[in-house]
């Protein structure tokens, strides 16, 4: 099995993210959930937006390589929202990684020259799960990716969902769309069998 390590989105470690992780174990995986917001939680976004704000993104990559700084090397990187920053940035960066799970949200890898990171290593997989009308993901930003991920010769895997909500998978959220939800979860941990396979 894989061993996780799975960001949280800008609302903070929520009962969702305690779940998620839980299902997780559950299949077989190792899981790590870094919290990178001092344990402040919330329930509106704004509010966890401006937290966020507050940390900027390069205080926010320094707490997760910190995190997963005493893990071993070979981990599979997770993350909702604002946690597939994170996720990404790992995966991209830190020698080793198995794999990408980004759900509700992505990132072009020219995002994170700032912190070091040019291009999409090599044969390190990718899948993107979000709401087709979630006005907080862009198609085309999803699509950079994609394009970068596939010219390094790995695998890319987008998943869109009926709607707009955003983290649909929380079935704390008034948002929460148990089918959508269901369906996620199948094809990610096919996603992460397959990653930890490599290994």
């Amino acid at each position: 099995m894989t061993e996780i390590v799975l960001f949280h989105s800008a609302l903070e470690l929520r009962p969702g993210v305690t779940a998620a992780a839980n299902r997780l174990r559950a299949a077989g995986h190792t899981v790590h959930t870094p919290d990178y917001y001092d344990g402040e939680v919330f329930d509106d976004l704004d509010e966890g937006l401006r937290k966020c704000d507050a940390l900027g993104y390069a205080e926010i990559a320094r707490r997760a390589r910190e995190a997963v700084a005493g893990l071993p090397a070979v981990l599979g990187f997770a993350g909702f929202s604002l946690g597939t920053v994170p996720a990404e940035l790992l995966a991209a960066g830190r020698p080793g990684a198995l794999g990408a799970l980004l759900m509700h949200s992505a990132v072009p890898v020219e995002g994170f020259s700032e912190f070091g990171v040019g291009r999409w290593p090599a044969g390190v997989p990718v899948q993107v799960h979000y709401a087709a009308e979630d006005p907080w993901v862009e198609a085309e930003e999803v699509a950079a990716l994609e394009a970068t991920v596939r010219g390094a010769g790995a695998a890319f895997g987008e998943h869109t969902y009926p709607g707009s909500g955003h983290l649909f998978a929380d079935p704390d959220l008034r948002e929460f769309d148990r089918a959508s939800s269901e369906a996620m979860w199948r094809r990610a941990l096919a996603f992460l069998d397959r990653a930890g396979a490599r290994s």
